[in-house]
């Protein structure tokens, strides 16, 4: 079985957490909890026949003063970068998480989830927000932990980049 480590990265109360739970045990929770440290939970999933175990390293929200411990993204095979749709801070700190993440991993596959879209009402984001990100060099999907939108498409689409990566290396 191939085993791949993919980190969690955002400004506190993004959904990291709540994305997690909703992939690895199919849960949501309205009560907030924040992370100390890191917490690790695993999924394998199918990738074109090949079972990945992704071990999800949700790591405790960041800002770009407070630098994201290296020993916590050492040896990441992918990100999972997590903005807060209803919170434009939470996009807007991006590229400096980004950076923070690359000098101690490089490039490795990434991926931005623009969450909680059930929140229509109150979403801060412009399409021009969206239509940013390619031109930074990242993919974005927009998810929802409550509603379990774009969850499994987040982490399908990261194990299947980490496995091409590792394809066009061999």
């Amino acid at each position: 079985m191939i085993q791949k480590k993919v980190c969690m990265v955002g400004v506190a109360g993004t959904g990291k957490t709540s994305m997690v739970q909703r992939f690895v045990h199919s849960l949501f929770s309205e009560r907030y909890h924040s992370t100390v440290g890191v917490k690790i939970d695993r999924r394998i999933v199918d990738v074109d026949g090949d079972e990945v175990n992704l071990l999800l390293w949700d790591i405790e929200g960041r800002t770009p003063e407070q630098e994201v411990p290296s020993s916590y993204v050492r040896g990441a095979h992918a990100v999972l970068y997590v903005a807060d749709g209803t919170r434009r801070a939470t996009f807007d700190q991006l590229p400096q998480l980004r950076e923070l993440v690359r000098s101690t991993v490089g490039d490795v596959p990434s991926l931005v989830a623009l969450n909680k879209t059930d929140l229509t009402d109150q979403w801060a984001l412009t399409r021009s927000d969206e239509a940013s990100l390619p031109d930074a060099g990242l993919t974005h999907v927009r998810t929802s932990a409550k509603t379990d939108v774009g969850v499994e498409d987040a982490f399908h689409w990261l194990a299947k980049e980490v496995l091409r990566v590792d394809a066009s290396r061999r």
